[in-house]
């Protein structure tokens, strides 16, 4: 059986990937770390992780949706993430303590936009360190332990999110 657009692998020496496109002999597909490898549809080396049945033709706009898909649960791809609207068109005003000192002064769009770039670097930083192949379960654990706790650090700027799911989340009580 041959794999279709947007079936999920993982490689023995690239890790995981997904189909992207079918050639007569061979699949190109792109790997989180390596790029778009084009592999042989003979190989049998990897791991079928998700296999989505081959269709005859498939449209540009399916592959397109397949491949955007594939980004999103991977988090290689940057969604826009919504900014309350009580915050739109406002000012972040930094004051400092002593007198004499200026304020500082930015548009909190742009800082939104700086908060949200932290949160989808630490995501890359976690499928990373997870995904490593150079670290043991326990630094692996370690280091995930460290990446939760920043992410509770950074839930203070969860007021600033249009909507639940996109706020950070930290350590749970009870744990």
């Amino acid at each position: 059986m041959g794999l279709g657009i947007g079936s999920r692998v993982r490689h023995p020496a690239y890790g995981n990937g997904v189909v992207i496109r079918l050639h007569k002999m061979a699949y190109d597909v792109c790997f989180m770390l390596y790029g778009i490898k084009q592999i042989g549809r003979e190989y049998e080396a990897w791991e079928i992780v998700d296999a989505i049945p081959s269709e005859e033709t498939t449209s540009f706009s399916d592959a397109e949706q397949s491949l955007l898909r594939i980004l999103r649960t991977y988090n290689a791809l940057t969604e826009e993430v919504p900014l309350g609207e009580r915050w739109e068109n406002g000012t972040l005003i930094l004051k400092p303590g002593e007198e004499g000192r200026q304020s500082k002064e930015m548009a909190i769009d742009v800082f939104f936009h700086k908060i949200v770039m932290v949160r989808d670097r630490l995501r890359v930083m976690e499928q990373r360190v997870n995904a490593s192949k150079n670290l043991s379960d326990e630094e692996k654990i370690n280091l995930q332990q460290y990446i939760t706790r920043i992410y509770g650090s950074l839930t203070s700027f969860n007021v600033l999110f249009k909507h639940k799911e996109d706020h950070f989340v930290g350590e749970r009580s009870g744990k």
